[in-house]
């Protein structure tokens, strides 16, 4: 079986938020403080997900991510990782801030989790702080130390550029992927933030992104699989690459093979989207996979062809990326 939408593309790609809790309050994310977290009860526990995944990999899906907020905030993550591994699908990662990396990497690696994205969005201590609101920049250095111990590979950093932010480190980022080897990943600031502070102005195009960098460091586009990122190695050989995740300039929805599952267990077939489907509800009412799968199933197939951003007929979604999942 397949995921198919009207527009031929195919679901394979799941996103899973275990939590929407977060020790940070990153400014494009979250509020300052005052963010209503989801009573423990309905969060899916770790069967429910355990069992939608199996109906998902029925249905074709073969790579699964985990997001949150910070998965490492839920407890015990590494025994979901371990029952997720079990289905032996394709891929199995993380998206992380990285901050508590360091106390579960062995733990995480152990239990079968294969890569890990870290999000960074500043190397200055005192702007991490701003943007995240926490001084907690030497945590996550020690986090990406300890992932790198553990044999995940290969390790991701997503860094969300703002224009007047953190727009004047793009070549610190990849200096520091050819002195490392990560991958580093730029993203363009979408409007997913909690206060509703977004505009189009505070966007730093993925071009002139790439612009500033190949100046100092010369790039050759890499040829990839399918991923939202565009990526490109450096001219010289050096070890490392830089992508980008053009969402807001140059959206990838015609090739998009992501759907998602927020912690409450609400199916969404885009970020953006403005419906849910509630399997949570299927799953605690005692529907059997058959009905989950047709209900799945049905909203892939109505899963729209791109989220418009920047046209007048744009709608914000009513959650934030925390309360969505990245």
């Amino acid at each position: 079986m397949a995921l198919v939408d009207g527009f031929g593309r195919f679901a394979t790609d799941l996103r899973i938020s275990v939590t929407d809790r977060c020790n940070l309050r990153c400014t494009y994310c979250m509020p300052a403080d005052g963010m209503p977290w989801l009573p423990r009860e309905e969060i899916l526990t770790f069967d429910e997900i355990d069992r939608l995944i199996g109906i998902f990999i029925e249905l074709g899906v073969r790579t699964i991510r985990l997001t949150g907020g910070e998965p490492l905030a839920r407890a015990d993550l590494p025994k979901l990782v371990g029952m997720i591994a079990a289905h032996g699908i394709d891929d199995l990662s993380m998206t992380t801030n990285g901050t508590k990396l360091a106390q579960h990497a062995d733990d995480l690696a152990g239990a079968g989790l294969k890569r890990v994205n870290v999000s960074v969005d500043s190397l200055l201590r005192h702007r991490f702080a701003q943007m995240t609101r926490r001084d907690a920049l030497d945590a996550v250095i020690e986090g990406l130390a300890a992932a790198d111990a553990a044999g995940f590979a290969p390790i991701k950093l997503n860094c969300v550029v703002v224009r007047g932010t953190n727009d004047d480190e793009l070549t610190d980022f990849a200096r520091l992927a050819r002195t490392t080897g990560y991958e580093v990943r730029f993203i363009e600031y979408m409007p997913l933030d909690a206060e509703g502070a977004w505009s189009m102005d505070r966007v730093v195009p993925s071009r002139e992104l790439l612009a500033t960098i190949d100046r100092e460091f010369p790039l050759i586009r890499a040829v990839r699989g399918i991923e939202p990122a565009t990526v490109y190695r450096f001219a010289d050989g050096a070890p490392g690459s830089v992508g980008v995740i053009p969402s807001v300039t140059e959206p990838f929805c015609s090739s998009c093979d992501r759907i998602r599952i927020t912690a409450d267990g609400q199916f969404r077939t885009c970020l953006f989207a403005l419906d849910e489907v509630d399997l949570r509800t299927m799953l605690r009412s005692g529907a059997s996979d058959e009905a989950i799968a047709e209900a799945i199933t049905k909203a892939v197939e109505r899963k729209w062809a791109g989220h418009s951003i920047g046209a007048r007929t744009f709608i914000r979604p009513a959650r934030s990326m925390s309360a969505i999942g990245g």
